[in-house]
């Protein structure tokens, strides 16, 4: 009990970051100055300052930072529950399963960017398929997290092959979903906002609340169930959530590499093995890091696209996220080696 005010502060630190980060994404961009928005913050602006940053700038802010959210703590939910660091819904087939999911529906018909109930329901598909054929493949070995890791690796290659093969098949109507194989918060609206904030809030409060359960299968599945818990029951729960959250955020945003997968570290970093605060904070550590990717990718559009002379240039949010990720998974991997010598 002595350590929560320490957490609480730590938690009001990082909701502090994310209205940083909220703010830089309002303000980012080329199509209107920062003078610009602030007078329609203020209550001001023409009706074209208003539409850029009330039906624009602010929709896309708010779907990244709920997408980076449940991302993170789905990353925390996975680890938690399959006691294996390396977990995380990018190489668990979580993500590539949704985004297989989402592809193969838009070129079938069944779903599309005007339809986005459709392909949250396609994506929870494909991310259960995925989390599904993984746990088939690893078998008694998922206590070993590296053989988990390599088969989560493997898993999520076929995965990405089979969408590749789905993009092949039909390019001229799929071109457009390639955003979800990098993802994109590019051109999200209210109508994703109004579906993805319902969906991450319910998966988000389920997930809290299983905090207890977690921490116990972190214990190993001879203690908790000695102490009472299910563990079936509870392993197959955190993983439900762990998809739903995917899924959502898959829908709406594509597949965002790294973010499930390094948050939860961070936040495990901060708060510990206290999973109330934990889990929590990899939800709002998620949502500054994508918040922040964002900012940074519309930021770094407008430049190159001046320095280039180009109309028009968008880098996806998902770039940025990917080789931040990547970096930070390398440094993080070369201190690791260079400490266990």
């Amino acid at each position: 009990m002595t350590c929560l005010p320490r957490y609480t502060r730590r938690t009001a630190v990082l909701a502090l970051l994310v209205g940083v980060v909220a703010t830089a994404g309002l303000f980012a961009g080329r199509a209107l100055p920062a003078s610009g928005v602030w007078e329609v913050l203020s209550g001001g602006g023409d009706p074209t300052a208003r539409h850029i940053v009330l039906q624009l700038r602010l929709p896309r802010t708010l779907v990244g930072l709920v997408a980076g959210a449940s991302l993170g703590l789905a990353g925390a939910v996975l680890q938690s529950a399959l006691r294996n660091p390396l977990a995380g819904p990018e190489v668990t087939g979580v993500t590539p399963g949704a985004v297989l999911g989402a592809v193969t529906a838009t070129g079938l018909g069944l779903a599309g960017w005007q339809s986005p109930a459709a392909v949250v329901t396609a994506a929870c598909l494909g991310g259960f398929s995925g989390a599904g054929l993984l746990w088939l493949l690893t078998g008694r070995e998922r206590g070993d997290p590296a053989q988990t890791a390599v088969n989560g690796v493997l898993v999520s290659a076929v995965l990405a092959g089979l969408t590749a093969m789905v993009l092949l098949v039909a390019p001229g109507e799929l071109g457009s979903v390639v955003q979800w194989l990098v993802g994109s918060t590019e051109g999200r609206v209210w109508a994703h906002w109004r579906l993805l904030w319902p969906w991450a809030t319910v998966w988000a409060v389920t997930a809290c609340a299983m905090a207890a359960p977690l921490t116990l299968l972190r214990c190993g599945d001879e203690q908790a169930a000695a102490a009472g818990l299910n563990t079936g029951r509870a392993l197959g729960a955190a993983l439900g959530c762990a998809v739903a959250l995917t899924a959502g955020a898959v829908a709406a945003v594509g597949g965002l590499g790294f973010v499930g997968l390094l948050v939860p570290h961070l936040a495990f970093a901060l708060f510990g093995a206290e999973l109330r605060a934990a889990l929590p904070g990899a939800a709002l550590l998620g949502a500054v890091v994508v918040g922040a990717a964002d900012a940074g990718a519309q930021w770094l559009s407008r430049t190159a696209a001046v320095a280039l002379d180009m109309d028009r240039l968008s880098i996806p949010v998902g770039a940025l996220t990917t080789c931040g990720g990547a970096a930070l998974l390398l440094i993080v991997a070369r201190r690791r080696t260079a400490s266990e010598e």
